[in-house]
C-alpha cells in the first residue's frame, strides 16, 4: 500500500535486519525519515546510508540510558518523533528444552529484550511521541503469543505480554492522543530462519515440511509483508485501530489443520 508519511520521523528499534529493516524500507519509501536504532551499529549505519533520510543510532533496548541518548539524537537531527515500532526481539537456539531446564540466565534475556524492552523504549518515548498530537506505536509480537509452542517458555511467554500491553498501553495512552497496536508475524523469512528452517543443512531443516503443513497457505511470512502491516497501522487508514494485534501468518493461528 500507499500512504503519506512525509515530515514524519519513525523509529524503528531492530532495524538493521529482517523484519524491522523491511518496516524502515517500507516507511522510507513513503516519505519517512527513519531512525535506525540496532545493537549492530555498524549493520546499522550501512543500512541507514540506503535511505533518503536517516540516521543509525546503536541502541540495546535493555539499556535505559542508552535509549534516553538515542531518543535525544533523534530529537536533536530531526525535531520530532510521530511513529515507534518497537521491533527488537531475541529466541534462542541453544536451549529449545522444558521450563524445568530451561537456564535462569537465557529466560532472563530474552524477556529483557522482547518484553522489557518494549516497555523501556516506549516510557522514553512516549514525551516526544505526545507532542505529536496523533502519535502511533507499534510493537511487533509473534504468533506464539497466541498460540503457544512447546520448548520456547521465555518467548513465548514474552511475546503474550507484548500483546497485553499493547492493549494496557492503548488504554492508556488512546485518550491522550497516542495509537498503539501490535503485529504478530507467524514463520518469517528472514536471513536467520532461511539459513535453520530452509536451507538444507539448516538446523531444523527437517521440522520445515510439519510447520508448512500447519499454515493454509503453505509457505512462510515474507518480511516486506509484515512491513505491509506496519504501514497500514501507521497510516490514517487505520485511525480508529486502538489495542489491536494483527496477525500476519497465513492462516497459521486460525485453527488446527487436519
Amino acid at each position: 500500500m500507499r500512504c503519506d508519511l512525509s515530515g514524519q520521523v519513525a523509529f524503528v528499534t531492530g532495524a538493521a535486519n529482517g523484519i524491522g529493516r523491511a518496516i524502515a524500507t517500507a516507511f522510507a519509501a513513503n516519505g519517512a525519515a527513519l531512525v535506525i536504532a540496532d545493537i549492530d551499529v555498524e549493520t546499522a549505519t550501512a543500512f541507514a546510508a540506503t535511505l533518503p533520510r536517516a540516521i543509525a543510532v546503536e541502541m540495546d533496548v535493555r539499556d535505559a540510558p542508552g535509549i534516553e541518548h538515542a531518543v535525544a539524537r533523534t530529537l536533536a537531527d530531526f525535531g520530532r518523533l510521530d511513529i515507534l515500532v518497537n521491533n527488537a526481539g531475541v529466541n534462542t537456539l541453544a536451549h529449545r528444552v522444558d521450563i524445568d531446564s530451561f537456564p535462569v540466565e537465557e529466560w532472563d534475556r530474552i524477556v529483557g529484550v522482547d518484553l522489557n524492552g518494549v516497555f523501556l523504549v516506549s516510557r522514553v518515548a512516549i514525551p516526544a511521541l505526545l507532542k505529536r498530537h496523533g502519535g502511533r506505536i507499534i510493537n511487533i509480537a509473534s504468533t506464539v503469543g497466541i498460540a503457544a509452542l512447546r520448548l520456547q517458555s521465555p518467548y513465548v511467554a514474552a511475546k503474550a505480554g507484548v500483546i497485553h500491553l499493547t492493549r494496557a498501553m492503548a488504554l492508556e495512552l488512546g485518550p491522550r492522543g497516542i495509537r498503539v497496536n501490535a503485529i504478530a508475524p507467524g514463520s518469517t523469512l528472514t536471513e536467520m530462519t532461511k539459513k535453520l528452517f530452509y536451507a538444507e543443512d539448516g538446523s531444523f531443516h527437517r521440522q520445515t515440511a510439519r510447520l508448512m503443513a500447519h499454515i493454509p497457505l503453505g509457505r512462510p511470512t515474507q518480511p516486506e509483508e509484515i512491513a505491509q502491516g506496519a504501514l497500514f497501522l501507521a497510516s490514517p487508514a487505520s485511525g480508529y485501530i486502538y489495542g489491536h494485534t494483527l496477525t500476519i501468518d497465513g492462516g497459521w493461528t486460525a485453527g488446527y489443520m487436519m
